[in-house]
């Protein structure tokens, strides 16, 4: 696994194969590993928010979510071989984790939703350990479910909540919550219950999920991906006009 920097954001180049044997062993060594990916939209906001830079930079391993960034990072010269999407390395890690025994806690999104996926996951995963689920708004007493998830016996912890929320609070009770693993899945757990379809495959193979979400729900999503993607093109010509006129 390579560490570089793409637009003042450290990430991983690694395959999907790659992240998963390096959780697994971390796992299997009780080694404490903080995980993220990064899109277009956390790159951008990044930029203007403090907080969010410092949990995504003290996490172990920083995985490149989305085409946009992969793309990107092509263009200024880093070899990426491809996005490790944090719905499919969700999958990854359940099917590791019923292989080897590990138990996960399943964390955030609406109660129905989280319950939903908690009863899908283990009906694809037979054999999953699950030491708990509980829904995502718990932010009267943070204390409260960190005490929660730590007491479960929960080996990986899954946050589905939205960013920057999610890189915060597991940056904040890193030390606290007891588990091997944690990862923010932000929308997934919406995913695998069914409330939200994924894109098709090749609209994910060109970098077109954000344009998928549009169409899903358009007066929600229109002017995040209008905003995010325009200043991130912008960052990126800036970035290569710089590298042209160093060459």
């Amino acid at each position: 696994m390579n560490r570089i920097e793409l637009l003042n954001c450290p990430m991983d180049v690694a395959s999907m194969g790659e992240t998963v044997d390096l959780i697994d062993t971390a796992v299997a060594d009780g080694r404490f590993t903080q995980h993220v990916v990064v899109n277009v939209a956390k790159i951008v906001n990044m930029q203007s928010d403090p907080q969010l830079d410092a949990s995504v930079r003290e996490c172990d391993i920083i995985n490149i979510d989305g085409m946009g960034v992969v793309l990107g990072a092509r263009m200024l010269g880093h070899d990426v071989p491809e996005r490790v999407a944090g719905v499919d390395l969700f999958h990854e890690l359940l099917a590791m984790s019923a292989r080897k025994g590990y138990s996960v806690f399943l964390l955030g999104a609406q109660d129905e939703v989280v319950g939903e996926t908690a009863r899908r996951v283990q009906q694809l995963y037979p054999g999953l350990k699950l030491a708990g689920y509980h829904h995502g708004y718990f932010w009267d007493d943070e204390e409260a479910m960190v005490n929660k998830v730590r007491e479960s016996g929960a080996q990986l912890l899954f946050v589905a909540i939205t960013s920057p929320k999610k890189e915060n609070f597991i940056n904040r009770w890193r030390e606290q919550l007891g588990v091997t693993f944690v990862m923010g899945v932000g929308g997934t757990f919406d995913v695998v219950a069914g409330k939200v379809k994924r894109a098709p495959l090749w609209m994910q193979k060109w970098g077109l999920e954000w344009f998928y979400r549009v169409i899903q729900e358009p007066r929600r999503m229109w002017k995040r991906y209008l905003v995010t993607n325009s200043k991130f093109a912008w960052m990126l010509a800036k970035a290569k006009f710089r590298q042209l006129l160093q060459k």
